[in-house]
């Protein structure tokens, strides 16, 4: 328990710092590095703080021990001090640890299930006797052409850009928009990205900090994709209007990423692109040092452990008050 509570603690502080760093990046800069940083951190940090930076919670339980045995429990915040209580949370680990192994099953078996959703997509798009090398190439870009699944970028190995039929019927200048979009997805690996983020919420699916990182991950990319794209077409206001238009389009489809349209993050770039908010000179100061102050809070802030020896004090201490009670 106490390793979860401070797994997440972290994770949520790290993504704090995270969202201040990328709000003091130009609207261009790209942003997916600092989340390509902080998840893996957020795993690795409090890992080694359990070996290395720990804080036993042992002299509290005596201390307290000492200070109440004559008299009872303080109510309140202090009851988590009672030698009872920590012997009550420590009990549950296994029940824990059961549900911990269930939770990262159902993760699993929806990836397997949602993959071989995305690999039957892929084998009806070709036909029964098109290989994926035989796609559509449109404007310069390979595509594998689908009735109403897209756009968006799938795959591992071979990476395939999948574009709804009616993407087709567009004017030339909006589908070239959407096919390069799709196209810079596949050409920087983003799908390959995202897999990789999403094996540490398979890893600790309790982690819900973890769950809100890779969510950032994923606006991030999307955000960075729409960076270049309008860079490409000079026109911000014209790209926006496109995102509003294919959203209204397929609207009826499964959503898939990385994707033209995302997932819940239209409205944030639509934002970034034609209405930024702009940093004020108090805000150039005031960013940076929260960051810093809650990295300091990070890197201080030590992994809370029972200790091996605390167990064996809080059955002792329990057994003793119990014969006092008696």
């Amino acid at each position: 328990m106490l390793c979860i509570l401070y797994f997440t603690a972290v994770g949520a502080l790290l993504g704090t710092i995270g969202a201040l760093i990328e709000r003091l990046l130009p609207a261009a800069a790209p942003r997916r590095w600092i989340w390509c940083a902080i998840i893996p951190l957020s795993v690795a940090l409090p890992g080694y703080y359990r070996f290395h930076n720990n804080w036993s919670i042992t002299a509290a339980l005596e201390q307290h021990s000492r200070n109440g045995a004559g008299g009872p429990v303080a109510p309140g915040l202090f009851a988590i001090l009672d030698p009872t209580w920590w012997a009550g949370i420590r009990d549950c680990d296994p029940n824990i640890n059961r549900l911990w192994i269930v939770a990262s099953a159902l993760v699993l078996i929806w990836g397997v299930v949602n993959a071989m959703r995305v690999s039957a997509i892929v084998r009806s798009s070709n036909g029964d006797h098109h290989p994926p090398a035989d796609a559509t190439i449109i404007d310069g870009v390979r595509v594998l052409v689908t009735e109403y699944v897209g756009p968006a970028t799938v795959g591992l190995w071979r990476s395939h850009v999948l574009i709804p039929r009616w993407v087709l019927a567009l004017p030339r200048t909006e589908r070239r928009c959407v096919l390069r979009h799709e196209d810079e997805h596949r050409r920087s690996r983003d799908a390959h990205l995202l897999l990789a983020a999403s094996l540490v919420i398979l890893l600790m699916p309790w982690n819900l900090a973890v769950w809100w990182l890779v969510r950032r991950l994923r606006l991030a990319v999307e955000m960075d994709c729409d960076a270049r794209v309008v860079s490409w077409l000079g026109d911000p206001s014209a790209y926006c209007e496109l995102l509003l238009k294919v959203a209204q389009a397929s609207s009826r489809g499964p959503r898939l990423q990385p994707a033209f349209l995302g997932a819940g993050m239209l409205e944030k770039r639509l934002t970034a692109l034609v209405a930024p908010a702009p940093l004020r000179s108090m805000q150039r100061f005031l960013l940076p040092t929260a960051a810093l102050g809650l990295l300091c809070v990070v890197l201080w802030m030590p992994h809370p452990i029972t200790g091996a020896q605390t167990h064996r004090h809080v059955t002792t201490a329990s057994t003793t008050i119990a014969a006092r009670q008696d």
